[in-house]
């Protein structure tokens, strides 16, 4: 048994793996980064590589969101973005690379995921054609591919928090393991930070992992004591993180809690800002742009076309109606964890500029993931099949008109 075991663990390395590779070489051919030359968080790593946590010099003109404070220019990226762009400015550095590889970080960035998400499939479904099917639809079948395509710091921040979360899931739901499940949510937390609302559903999953067959209070705290070691590896990283997030925040703004966005130049006099960076004014404009706004029609082919700053994310992606179905062993805390996240998001006052659909909907992704794997048949059903391949025609048309074309205007 344990040699059979072992086999299948094994099988499913490779399959993750080749579907890797196979995401990697199709991520970077159908992409054109547009957009990496927003190269923010590189920049700032390099100048935190020299001391300087930012610019000595101007920022060049196109970078309008950088914040000019005690002769310096600052990023408003929370500072797990910048670290994440440290191994970048390191090949910059010894002339390896020289501009932002937007493009390639994408195409590894939606590698990586799937990599993780095929893994993690194995909670939901042995079929492996499902699990396949399953594990490309965040990336292919979902505004995604357009908007980590775009190639720019803010697509790629979205894309590491993405993979951050479907990492955490599966070192704590599958390969059990604290401390990389931990860092990786620092990666997720460290790049948006409105997920560190999901540490609760983290702890829980914690939990239920240590004490499985706890039937009440008592013993469900006494597990939790005998293996407390458990919540320390997996909060170590994560906290750490935000002791120097905090630091670095007191050190550019004289705030811990200010990351710096509200002192971009003139950035509060815009119309969507008028009621502060988030206000509950801002919800129903989200709420349209996510859930309601449609397509636009065209009159030559594929006769569609589509809106720059924001579109129904289920018109973008009809296979995530399936999420609406019964079952799954954790709909619950997948459900509560959109349920946080959706009203973060909904509450700030920009629904996410220029676009694809929503974008920051993308960490609703690895949740709804969860709800897709526990909620349908065990092999593939024709209506999966069906939306599977609606939804990548419609994102494949997306990314074309967005990233190769001039089509699409405001």
């Amino acid at each position: 048994m344990a040699a059979l075991n072992i086999t299948a663990k094994d099988r499913d390395v490779w399959v993750a793996s080749a579907l890797a590779l196979v995401a990697l070489a199709a991520f970077y051919f159908s992409i054109k980064a547009t957009q990496q030359h927003f190269d923010y968080t590189s920049r700032i790593a390099s100048a935190l590589m020299q001391g300087d946590l930012g610019l000595r010099e101007p920022a060049p003109s196109w970078l309008n969101e950088m914040v000019p404070a005690k002769g310096r220019q600052y990023s408003v990226f929370p500072l797990g973005a910048v670290l994440s762009m440290v191994p970048v400015a390191v090949l910059q550095k010894v002339n390896l690379i020289k501009d932002f590889p937007g493009r390639a970080l994408a195409a590894l960035i939606a590698a990586l995921s799937i990599w993780f998400l095929f893994r993690l499939s194995v909670v939901g479904t042995k079929s492996m054609p499902k699990r396949i099917l399953l594990s490309l639809v965040p990336i292919f079948g979902t505004w995604t591919w357009c908007n980590l395509g775009f190639g720019g710091a803010w697509q790629i921040a979205l894309g590491l928090a993405v993979l951050g979360e479907v990492a955490a899931l599966y070192f704590v739901l599958v390969e059990f393991r604290p401390l990389l499940a931990g860092a990786f949510f620092a990666l997720a937390i460290g790049n948006r930070t409105e997920l560190a609302l999901c540490l609760p559903i983290f702890i829980y999953f914690l939990v239920r992992r240590i004490a499985p067959d706890s039937r009440d209070l008592k013993s469900l705290v006494q597990h939790s004591r005998e293996k407390s070691g458990v919540f320390v590896y997996f909060l170590i990283v994560p906290l750490a993180l935000g002791f120097f997030t905090a630091l670095y925040n007191y050190a550019r703004f004289h705030s811990i809690f200010d990351f710096g966005y509200s002192h971009i130049p003139k950035v509060l006099q815009e119309p969507w800002y008028q009621h502060g960076l988030f206000s509950l004014h801002a919800v129903p404009w989200n709420i349209h742009k996510m859930l309601f706004e449609g397509f636009r029609d065209a009159p030559n082919f594929p006769f569609i076309n589509f809106y720059p700053f924001g579109c129904s994310i289920f018109l973008a992606s009809p296979f995530l109606f399936l999420i609406f179905r019964e079952g799954g062993n954790h709909k619950v805390a997948a459900w509560t964890a959109i349920g946080l996240l959706t009203f973060a998001l909904w509450a700030h006052g920009n629904p996410g500029g220029w676009q694809f659909s929503y974008r920051y909907a993308m960490v609703l992704l690895p949740w709804m993931f969860l709800l897709l794997l526990g909620n349908g048949p065990p092999k593939i059903s024709a209506i999966e099949a069906s939306l599977f391949v609606v939804s990548v025609t419609i994102n494949a048309i997306a990314s074309y008109q967005f990233l190769w074309t001039n089509q699409i205007h405001p």
